[in-house]
């Protein structure tokens, strides 16, 4: 990720968010200044950010100017981003979620969000993230690490209201309207075609399954890997017979077995599920029908067709199922289970927004425009992407230098002090971290989670300043 480590904000290595497009360098300074802020403390509001009424009123100064927007504040990030993806296999998780805000205080420029709950506000927030593939990979059990290069696009949108007057339902109005689900497309067209030097990998969930974003991603020169959820018409590249894609992929003889792990979720705790892999061949997904064009005028869209499913789950569970839509060939065992282990890096994309929200607690600030939220959020995306990439850093060089952890020489000696242990590699400071957060360091607990490390992250900075707080006080008598 660019950066790791957030160094003051006089400092070269705080480039990556002094964008020029900010204009004066004081403010690109202020924008470093409230970054270090947010990543020292993370969680709490602006006003406990800073200890004047000076920096408070300047950090809110920040988000008011017309020129701290999302696209001027991430500009040069998201350029040494770019950079970095120049070369080899480079994955890009993406996806969308809600930012809400209770209606009972209007929020100028924000929108109607929710499905059936009155009174909220907010927009929707479609983040796009840049991961290196290992390469060569030899295919195990386990997805390998990916190295978290940033944030490749992030896209604002706010809903307009319904037109006064107009039923909740009604799909011949629907048909002429923007569709929401268009920021897919839109993320492809911002994101560009990729150099002949590196291989984008779009990775997505079910809501990515639109007959538009995949033609458009074959159009772009984007590679993908795409949780199927329409049960398309698809014709058999081979035979041309036609029949349902869900009925091709289930008719598919098993290549293998893997074992996925299982993250805990409400009501259901962490397990490990042996999966099943087949491979469906080359299908042709035909376009279904739009406005103006009946179903399969329009071009058909090639895919392999890769399938995990669970045969045994656990009584009370209902089975898995992953059925995946890849744009290259997949014919072979190894060549299907790589498919399965880069698709579970769509996950990290919900960390990362779950760090930007439950982390940083971006739905708690209190801004009086969504342009100020746009900006303070902007900020918090590059912050939230530390607070998950210190684990994936664990599992990709786990005995590196503990130097190389992104925390700054105080406070690995602070950290050090305080456990009395010595910190010798990142996999040590992982572990220290996960220690001052609650996490226990027994073996059988594996490494800490990012919420983990995100409340270790929390008592380090507590120590911190107590220790500038002393000091002051010898310093002064």
């Amino acid at each position: 990720m660019l950066p790791l480590h957030f160094p003051p904000a006089n400092s070269r290595a705080a480039a990556p968010l002094a964008s020029r497009a900010l204009g004066d360098c004081r403010r690109r300074q202020r924008a470093m200044t409230i970054v270090k802020a947010m990543r020292d403390a993370p969680g709490k509001s602006i006003p406990a950010l800073f200890e004047s009424p000076y920096q408070i009123k300047a950090c809110y100064e920040f988000f008011k100017h017309p020129k701290a927007t999302p696209e001027n504040i991430q500009a040069e990030h998201r350029a040494l981003v770019r950079e970095e993806m120049t070369r080899g296999t480079i994955l890009l998780p993406e996806d969308t979620t809600d930012m809400t805000w209770p209606g009972n205080e209007p929020v100028q420029g924000l929108g109607p969000i929710g499905v059936g709950a009155e009174g909220l506000q907010g927009f929707r927030l479609h983040s796009t993230l840049a991961l290196r593939w290992p390469e060569p990979n030899e295919p195990g059990a386990k997805r390998p690490p990916v190295q978290a290069l940033g944030l490749a696009d992030q896209i604002y949108h706010v809903r307009k209201p319904r037109p006064e007057k107009e039923p909740a339902r009604s799909p011949a109005r629907h048909q002429d309207r923007w569709r929401e689900s268009a920021l897919w497309s839109e993320a492809t067209e911002r994101l560009g075609r990729p150099p002949e030097t590196a291989r984008w990998e779009r990775v997505c969930d079910r809501e990515a399954d639109i007959y538009e974003f995949l033609h458009g991603c074959r159009e772009a020169g984007h590679g993908f890997i795409v949780r199927a959820a329409q049960n398309r018409v698809a014709r058999d590249a081979e035979t041309n017979e036609q029949s349902r894609l869900f009925t091709q992929a289930r008719q598919a003889p098993p290549l293998g077995t893997f074992l996925l792990e299982l993250r805990a979720r409400p009501g259901q705790p962490a397990r490990v599920a042996p999966m099943t892999v087949s491979v469906a061949g080359a299908l042709d997904i035909l376009s279904p029908q739009r406005p103006g064009c009946g179903p399969g005028q329009l071009p058909p869209v090639r895919c392999w067709v890769v399938r995990a499913w669970e045969t045994a789950p656990p009584e009370g569970n209902a089975p898995l199922e992953w059925i995946l839509l890849h744009d290259r060939p997949v014919k072979t065992f190894d060549a299907a289970l790589e498919v399965m282990l880069k698709y579970q890096t769509r996950w990290l994309i919900e960390e990362f927004h779950k760090a930007l929200k439950t982390g940083l607690g971006a739905e708690r600030l209190q801004l009086t425009a969504a342009s100020r939220l746009f900006a303070a959020i902007s900020l918090m995306s590059v912050v939230a992407l530390e607070l998950i990439d210190l684990r994936e850093r664990v599992r990709l060089h786990p005995e590196a230098p503990a130097s190389e952890s992104g925390l700054s020489p105080l406070e690995l000696r602070l950290l050090a002090a305080r456990l009395k242990r010595e910190l010798h590699t990142v996999r040590d400071v992982a572990l220290a971290l996960g220690r001052l957060g609650g996490h226990m360091n027994r073996k059988a607990d594996g490494m800490p989670g990012w919420i983990t490390l995100w409340r270790g992250l929390r008592e380090l900075h507590v120590l911190i300043q107590g220790f500038s707080l002393i000091r002051q006080v010898l310093e002064f008598g």
